[in-house]
Order: C-alpha cells, then sequence, then structure tokens
C-alpha cells in the first residue's frame, strides 16, 4: 500500500472490549478504513450499539458476545469471528481489559489472576489463533496489544496486577513480533495514558484526577478516539515496516 490514506477494505478484524471505550472507537475507527469488524465483549447490549453506529457511517460489524477471561477457548473465538467476517481475521486488537485497585499487599492471586488471565493470558492465546491460519496460507497480519504507561515507563500504586500484566505484553509483543515478521505478521503495542473511559471513571472528581490531568503537558485526559486512530495506522499497510514497537500516547505524561 501506498500513500497516507488508511485504506483496510477486504480486511477482517476482531476488536475485544468492543463494547465501550478505547475498544469500541477502535472498532467504528477500523471499519470507517473498510474493515470488516468482529466486536467481541460480555456485554451484547453494548455490542449492538456499536454495531448500529458502524453501520450508520456505512461500514460492517458482527456483535460476537463473548468473555475474553472464561477460559482456554481462543481457537474457538477467533474461528467464529472468522466465519461471521467470511474470511481469516487478520487484524487483532486486544484492548478488553479489568482493574482491582489495592495494595499489593491485599491482593489476592484470585485478584492477580483475574486482570493478568484477560489483560495479558488472552493476549498470548488469541494472538496465537490469530496468527496460525495466517502463516500457514501465508498471509499478512497485524497484532496490537493495548498497553499502559505502566508497560515500561511508570509504576502506579494499588494497581499491581494490572503492572504486571501490561508490562508483560511488552514481552509477549517482542517475541511474537520477532517470530512472526518472517510470515508478514506484525505485533505492536500502543502504551495509553490517561484517557477518558469506564476504567477512570473511578477518580473522577479527586485530586487524584487532578494531578493527573495537571502533570501532562497537554493538560487533560485523553479521549478513545485519539487512541483508536493511532491503533488504525499501525493496523495498516501505511505502518507495514513496524513490528515489535511500543508508541507511547500519553500526552507527554511519561517525559514531564
Amino acid at each position: 500500500m501506498t500513500g497516507q490514506i488508511i485504506d483496510l477494505g477486504g480486511s477482517a478484524a476482531l476488536v475485544t472490549g468492543a463494547g465501550s471505550g478505547i475498544g469500541a472507537a477502535t472498532a467504528i475507527e477500523l471499519a470507517r478504513t473498510g474493515a470488516a469488524v468482529v466486536l467481541v465483549g460480555r456485554r451484547t447490549d453494548r455490542l449492538e450499539q456499536v454495531s448500529e453506529r458502524v453501520a450508520a457511517d456505512g461500514g460492517t460489524a458482527f456483535p460476537l458476545p463473548w468473555d475474553v477471561g472464561r477460559g482456554d477457548d481462543a481457537e474457538e473465538l477467533v474461528a467464529a469471528a472468522a466465519a461471521l467476517a467470511g474470511d481469516d481475521i487478520s487484524v487483532l486488537v486486544h484492548a478488553a481489559g479489568n482493574q482491582v485497585r489495592k495494595p499489593a499487599i491485599d491482593m489476592t492471586l484470585e485478584d492477580f489472576d483475574n486482570v493478568t488471565g484477560i489483560h495479558l493470558r488472552a493476549a498470548f492465546a488469541l494472538s496465537r489463533a490469530v496468527a496460525r491460519p495466517l502463516i500457514a496460507r501465508q498471509r499478512p497480519g497485524s497484532v496490537l496489544y493495548v498497553g499502559s504507561m505502566t508497560s515500561a515507563r511508570a509504576g502506579l500504586r494499588d494497581t499491581v496486577a494490572y503492572g504486571t500484566a501490561k508490562s508483560g505484553l511488552l514481552g509477549l509483543m517482542r517475541t511474537l513480533a520477532v517470530e512472526w515478521a518472517g510470515h508478514g505478521v506484525r505485533v505492536n503495542t500502543v502504551a495509553v495514558g490517561f484517557v477518558a473511559t469506564e476504567m477512570t471513571r473511578d477518580i473522577d472528581g479527586t485530586p487524584a484526577r487532578q494531578a493527573l490531568v495537571s502533570r501532562a503537558p497537554i493538560g487533560r485526559l485523553g479521549t478513545p478516539e485519539e487512541i483508536a486512530r493511532v491503533i488504525t495506522f499501525l493496523a495498516s499497510g501505511n505502518a507495514g515496516f513496524i513490528t515489535g514497537e511500543c508508541v507511547t500516547v500519553d500526552g507527554g505524561w511519561s517525559v514531564a
């Protein structure tokens, strides 16, 4: 692909966490560039709302209710998504996530496994399930993880499971990028700063939120749409020489 216009026409994409926040914004943006998008999440009503927004823009989306953290069913999920889209999934965006805010000393193993299972274990299982048919058929693909400042640049109190999982994404990304580059499958991460989503809603109106905003040189939280545009670029042929890269999108917070 040449030029600056992002065109994902003919691609089938799977987006986890597609019912809200960054996942929903990314699904909408991918569909605008021509991809057929399979919307994965736990709440059918939210997936249907996103699907309706995509359809209103003239795009194609298929709601697929699924809990990516429930067990070893990634192959089944990807097969179901491919059947809906009518093609192999060539773009995976793993945006599903959760958070348990507790001091590390109070974090239970169940809490820890719940968070790391969704953010990290599911990322590996889904990536492998998407890559297998692409590699077998010698087709290119793009795998994108929604990371965090805690992936590489910051440790935040009361988020030990989240920080561990997001850091682990970088090791997963680097390894898969090296193993799969020769097969045409790229793997990248977008390290997201503080974005106005449901996961940050619990600090709305608090001194903690004001402290976060005041540190960022841009002086505000990001929007899901701003993150979605970066993810869509990385998914496209315009980013064909980028793999194994963590792109930070945080309004300058990490360098302030």
